[in-house]
C-alpha cells in the first residue's frame, strides 16, 4: 500500500523533515514561504494530509476550495486561529494542533520579556551600541523591580502556570484569571479572579497567555489599561491582536504603563510603527517557542496526530 503524500507548508527542522519522508511522501515547497490564497491551494493539489504552520490561514474560502483527497490538516501550533473550525467540520476534515510541548520555551520567553522590559534594556542596550554610556550614576535608567510585586496572568493554562511557577522564584505574588477557576494543586498560592477587570486592577505585571477569541481581542486596551496600578508592566507571548495597539503605545508615552515586552503583533510581521519609535518597549519577533528542541517536539506532535489518524486511531490533539 503506497504511503500517505503529505504535505509540509514550510521547511521545519531537519529532524521533524526526516522522520516524516521516514512515513510519508513528502511534498516540500522549494523555498520556505507561508502560502495562502491561490498558492495554498496549488499546493494542497494531491496530497492526503498536510502539516500547517500558524502562517497558513484556512479559512472558510480555503475549505471550500480544498481537494477532496485532503483528509487531515495537523497544525505546527498551539494557537488555531488561523484555522475555521466549523468550515473544516463541514468539509469533513480533521483538525489537529501541537499543544503542550512548548509550554517552558515560550513560559522562558515571558519571563525574558518581563525583565527585559522592566529593567529597560531596550534602552541600556541602546545607550552602550550608540556610544553614549558615560559611566554609572546613582539614578541612572532606574527599571521596576518585580520582587513583591503582583503578577497578574490572563490565560492560566500550561504556559500560563509554567510563568507563574518562573515569578514565583521572582519572589511575585501571583493571580490569575481563567474561564474557569483552576483546581486546588494547579492553583497553589495563586489568587483567583472570576472576570479580567478584577485582574487589571490589581496587576503590578500582567502576563497574556491566554487563546486569542472574540472575547478577547483587544481585551488590553485604553479602558482595560486605566483600571491597572500606577506604572504597570506589560507582557505578551499570546497573540497580538489581544492588545489594542493604539491604547498601549499612548499609555507607553505618557508612562501610565512603564514598559511593555512583546513577542507577537497584529499582523505580524508587520507591527505598529509606534513601537519602532518606543523606547520603552521590548521587543522580539515571535520568538516564543524557538529553541530546537522545542520545534522539534512541536513537529513530532504534529506527526503523532498524523500517524494516528492514518493508522484509524483517533488523534490525541484533535479539534475538529
Amino acid at each position: 500500500m503506497p504511503l500517505p503524500r503529505l504535505l509540509l507548508s514550510r521547511h521545519y527542522p531537519e529532524a521533524v523533515i526526516a522522520r516524516a519522508r521516514r512515513d510519508y511522501q513528502v511534498v516540500l515547497p522549494e523555498h520556505d514561504a507561508s502560502a495562502n490564497g491561490d498558492a495554498l491551494i496549488e499546493q494542497l493539489q494531491g496530497v492526503d494530509g498536510a502539516l500547517i504552520s500558524a502562517s497558513n490561514r484556512f479559512t472558510a474560502t480555503i475549505f471550500a476550495r480544498l481537494p477532496a483527497e485532503v483528509k487531515i490538516i495537523a497544525s505546527y501550533s498551539v494557537g488555531y486561529e488561523h484555522v475555521d473550525l466549523d468550515a473544516a467540520k463541514a468539509k469533513g476534515v480533521v483538525i489537529t494542533n501541537s499543544p503542550d510541548v512548548l509550554n517552558d520555551a515560550t513560559a522562558d520567553t515571558a519571563l525574558l520579556l518581563l525583565l527585559a522590559a522592566s529593567r529597560r534594556a531596550r534602552e541600556c542596550l541602546q545607550m552602550v551600541l550608540n556610544g553614549d554610556w558615560v559611566g554609572w550614576s546613582p539614578t541612572h535608567l532606574l527599571g521596576k523591580q518585580p520582587t513583591g510585586k503582583r503578577l497578574g496572568i490572563i490565560g492560566m493554562g500550561r504556559i500560563g502556570r509554567a510563568m507563574a511557577e518562573r515569578c514565583r522564584a521572582l519572589g511575585m505574588d501571583i493571580h490569575y484569571h481563567n474561564r474557569s477557576r483552576l483546581a486546588a494543586d494547579l492553583e497553589g498560592d495563586a489568587t483567583y479572579h472570576a472576570t479580567a477587570d478584577e485582574l487589571f486592577r490589581v496587576a503590578d505585571f500582567l502576563s497574556i497567555h491566554c487563546e486569542m477569541t472574540p472575547a478577547t481581542t483587544k481585551l488590553v486596551n485604553a479602558r482595560t489599561i486605566a483600571l491597572m496600578p500606577d506604572a504597570p508592566v506589560i507582557v505578551n507571548t499570546a497573540r497580538g491582536g489581544i492588545v489594542d495597539d493604539e491604547a498601549l503605545l499612548a499609555a507607553l508615552k505618557s508612562g501610565r504603563v512603564a514598559a511593555a515586552g512583546l513577542d507577537v503583533f497584529d499582523g505580524e510581521p508587520k507591527l505598529h510603527p509606534g513601537y519602532l519609535k518606543a523606547p520603552t518597549a521590548f521587543l522580539l519577533p515571535h520568538i516564543g517557542s524557538a529553541t530546537l528542541d522545542t520545534r522539534n517536539a512541536m513537529g513530532f506532535r504534529a506527526l503523532d496526530n498524523l500517524d494516528a489518524y492514518f493508522a484509524g486511531r483517533e488523534p490525541g490533539d484533535r479539534l475538529a
